[in-house]
């Protein structure tokens, strides 16, 4: 599945730092991106057995204010808006766990890497919603310092009129706009002037990007005919520790051990 790589990284890991994100190019061959692709169908529908995922639907209006949360799964559906812990599929978990990541995520993080989430982010044709700007990181991530790597890998083409990511260079530097995090409030977008500064990110099948959690982002509506469907996953540090303090902490899984 994976292509080029063992390439010099030194270009994307400079671009990243000063600028909060980075292309990596095409890194995902077409076969592969395929088999996800379907394999996130099948999960999607419920065509095989549930190994423990959490699923989120789309809003019926396609607004973000109408996301219903702790819904869970509805039933079989392409209308998903994200599909988490796909560490726990076989297939995907494959793709998390490829080489070019783990050389990234020793040269940024260290020796010692572990697992925050893996996502699968979803926009189905037709009625489909818009993410706006925001951060992830803050108190509901729940971490004792802040993270700061991930990786978004196009599982069909992404152009701009598909809802491609959008993000403002260079934000990741202020640190967190709010200490909740999350969503960016207006006040802050207006004072940094966002939407002036704001820079698409078409992709195509196969291309991988690095982000930055504190890199102001977000993602438009789907309007093709077409799925636009992404994996991003985000790594700790192997010293980052959970902080929730009303349930027992998180463990988190180890990646990249052997590299």
């Amino acid at each position: 599945m994976l292509l080029d790589g063992d390439r010099d990284l030194g270009p994307e890991l400079a671009h990243f730092a000063e600028h909060g994100y980075a292309r990596l190019g095409r890194v995902l061959s077409d076969e592969g991106a395929v088999a996800l692709a379907e394999r996130a169908d099948d999960l999607m529908m419920g065509v095989q057995p549930d190994p423990g995922l959490f699923f989120q639907h789309d809003s019926e209006t396609g607004r973000y204010e109408d996301l219903a949360f702790n819904a869970g799964w509805v039933g079989p559906s392409r209308r998903y808006r994200k599909v988490e812990r796909l560490e726990l599929d076989a297939s995907f978990f494959a793709w998390i766990d490829n080489p070019l990541f783990g050389r990234i995520a020793h040269a940024l993080l260290g020796p010692d890497v572990q697992l925050y989430r893996a996502v699968l982010w979803n926009k189905a044709p037709g009625r489909n919603m818009a993410t706006p700007w925001h951060q992830d990181d803050g108190r509901f991530w729940g971490l004792d310092r802040p993270p700061s790597l991930q990786f978004w890998t196009a599982l069909d083409d992404a152009p701009v009129e598909a809802g491609c990511l959008e993000v403002v260079p260079g934000s990741h530097r202020g640190g967190l706009a709010t200490p909740e995090g999350g969503t960016i409030t207006p006040e802050s977008l207006a004072e940094a002037d966002a939407e002036a500064r704001a820079v698409p990110l078409p992709a195509r099948r196969g291309e991988a990007l690095l982000v930055h959690n504190h890199v102001w982002h977000r993602t438009g509506h789907n309007h093709t005919g077409h799925p636009r469907r992404a994996v991003s996953v985000s790594l700790l540090g192997g010293d980052v520790r959970c902080a929730r303090k009303r349930r027992a902490p998180r463990q988190f899984r180890r990646l990249y051990e052997a590299e």
